[in-house]
């Protein structure tokens, strides 16, 4: 309670800071950036935020006339390349593509932690946001979310559910689904949502909420069965597909996103100029529709939305990893 404390007020007190920015002389940031700009992933390569910060990354270069090179820092549920983009100079040539686990849920899963939200970063601009998709293997005989949980309940303990890891967002979407439903199914963690869905497809596990756009293209295929999407509407490219609240678990939304921050004490010209390009970038009927094709969404805005996401995450994920009991040291 004391971090989610400290991390809203801090987040909050820089909120008319930043705005107060958007009128500062052009001056404050004459030149930025005049050299390539490193962009902190802290997943390995191929992952949907990998693939977004690429995305961006690429667009970027093109507004500036600068690289902006996508720098992969894997490990430790992220923490390893936060911590490199926390003790980095606050001068906008290291930016952090953190996501929903770096920036608002591993201080609840971690005893100590290298890094501090609120005080190590300050919000630049949210990016993305992706469901991930409740899937099975077509030989399941359960086609819908009431069907799913009646077999659950009348088999507790022996269907299990897949995850890229502890803590991470296809583990708690999980931990969601069994809270709000009332089921006693396994978590099997994997190192990566890769070897989850080889499994998943080998049958040695029973579903998985995976990412929209890792599975996605399993499901067009054929090669899994779509039950539901954890968004609170239905993605473009699985229309006939339900969300999980239309199937019958009111209330439930579990998103994963994606978003750049920027070690404290970056001049506020510097983030409000980089949030107006990226802004622009996710204007773009180019970008949006490659987005799309992914199964990712577009957000944007200003820093202060995503400080206010980052903030009601935080709160909310707290509350499912302690419900489950979930700590990783």
């Amino acid at each position: 309670m004391k971090s989610l404390i400290r991390l809203s007020a801090v987040l909050l007190a820089c909120l008319p800071c930043v705005a107060a920015a958007a009128d500062a002389p052009a001056a404050a940031d004459d030149g930025y950036p005049n050299k390539a700009v490193r962009i902190v992933v802290p997943f390995a390569a191929g992952g949907s935020t990998d693939v977004v910060a690429r995305i961006v990354a690429e667009k970027l270069a093109q507004q500036f006339k600068q690289p902006f090179l996508v720098d992969n820092r894997a490990g430790a549920s992220g923490n390893i390349g936060a911590e490199l983009v926390a003790k980095s100079p606050a001068d906008g040539y290291t930016l952090l593509m953190g996501a929903t686990g770096v920036l608002s849920i591993n201080d609840h899963l971690y005893s100590r932690m290298s890094y501090d939200v609120a005080r190590d970063f300050v919000p630049v601009s949210y990016v993305t946001q992706n469901a991930n998709i409740l899937v099975v293997s077509p030989s399941l005989p359960a086609t819908t979310v009431p069907e799913l949980v009646a077999l659950a309940k009348s088999k507790p303990g022996t269907l299990s559910f897949a995850s890229s890891g502890p803590g991470s967002s296809t583990h708690l979407s999980g931990e969601l689904f069994k809270s709000m439903s009332g089921v006693d199914i396994l978590h099997v963690p994997y190192k990566g949502s890769s070897s989850a869905l080889t499994d998943l497809l080998g049958g040695q596990v029973t579903m998985l909420f995976d990412n929209a756009p890792s599975s996605i293209g399993f499901v067009q295929q054929g090669k899994l069965r779509a039950l539901a999407v954890t968004s609170r509407k239905r993605l473009p490219g699985l229309p006939n597909v339900p969300t999980v609240d239309e199937a019958g678990l009111k209330g439930y939304e579990s998103l994963s996103w994606c978003g750049i921050v920027a070690p404290a004490g970056t001049p506020r010209a510097v983030v409000l100029k980089l949030n107006r390009a990226i802004d622009r970038i996710l204007a773009s009927e180019e970008v949006k529709d490659k987005l799309v094709q992914l199964g990712v969404e577009p957000v944007g805005g200003t820093p202060e939305v995503f400080a206010r996401l980052i903030q009601s995450e935080h709160e909310k994920w707290g509350k499912v990893i302690k419900t489950a009991n979930i700590k990783l040291n």
